[in-house]
């Protein structure tokens, strides 16, 4: 969840200095090239895949790689890192919800709590925002809004996996994503490419590329994954509240953001609908099967 959390700064350092499908392609391809070591050793269920494998593989590839990425990219170079990561901790709040409305789980009083305070949270932060006092380029609203359509895609990510990786690896799922999304970002990313000068990106937005790709998408989800194999969903679904504090944390440390009440109290407010929806999480794993 730290290496979740670290994608929305490094977003926008990625952007500043390369076009949006450059730097998204890039991220997808070391990505894939990261985990295809540990994908390898399930490549015989791949023989085992029906049409509605393949369909969900690609639906994933579509929203939670090419789309996730392309919106993510396209609202950081918007607003500040520290609004993006405020944004990005309604990802619980938002997955819950389109649970509830496309698998059937049924609402409570703590999932529609924890989804009001996310809304909430990101209003008071949107209400507050100085319009003309921003380093970034664009109207931060509609900044945020792309953020927000990048937590979108990160839920049906997160659902569409779910159906899948109910009897396939789910490394195995997220390499095969990553490498099918290859071909979207493809033509676009030729297209920026006459615009692109490689001499003059510097040696930290490689890095930050290279980090990207290799390990928010591919070392996060492999640890994820592994994680979420041994452990009870309740304490997972706590730990989930780290990925929020990092994107803010690394918001200051890397992108030299000043620290503003305002983000403190956007933060908690989200926060606190991060946590109340672990307690749903841990009651719901109390509950008899």
């Amino acid at each position: 969840m730290a290496m979740f959390g670290s994608a929305t700064p490094i977003s926008k350092i990625v952007t500043e200095a390369m076009p949006v499908f450059v730097g998204s392609g890039l991220r997808v391809a070391i990505g894939a090239l990261a985990l295809a070591p540990f994908a390898l050793r399930s490549r015989n269920q791949i023989q085992q895949f029906s049409r509605r494998d393949w369909l969900l593989v690609v639906l994933i590839a579509l929203f939670g790689m090419f789309g996730f990425s392309a919106l993510m990219l396209y609202g950081m170079k918007m607003i500040p890192g520290v609004v993006g990561a405020i944004v990005m901790s309604t990802t619980p709040a938002v997955t819950a919800a389109a649970s509830m409305l496309f698998l059937g789980d049924r609402p409570t009083i703590r999932k529609v709590g924890a989804i009001t305070l996310a809304v909430a949270g990101v209003l008071i932060l949107q209400l507050g925002q100085d319009r003309g006092g921003s380093d970034s380029d664009g109207d931060p609203l509609l900044g945020a809004a792309l953020v927000f359509g990048a937590v979108c895609c990160e839920t049906a990510y997160t659902l569409l996996g779910k159906k899948v990786s109910e009897h396939i690896d789910p490394v195995l799922v997220a390499f095969l994503a990553a490498a099918l999304s290859v071909p979207f970002f493809l033509p676009f990313a030729l297209w920026q490419w006459q615009d692109f000068s490689i001499p003059d990106v510097p040696d930290s937005a490689w890095v930050a590329v290279a980090w990207y790709g290799a390990g928010t998408l591919a070392i996060g989800t492999w640890l994820w994954y592994t994680a979420i194999a041994r452990t009870e969903g309740a304490v997972a679904a706590a730990f989930m509240g780290v990925m929020p504090a990092s994107a803010l944390i690394f918001s200051y440390i890397l992108l030299g953001e000043t620290f503003q009440w305002l983000h403190l109290a956007g933060f908690t407010v989200v926060f606190t609908g991060v946590l109340l929806m672990s307690w749903e999480h841990a009651h719901m794993a109390q509950q008899p099967s």
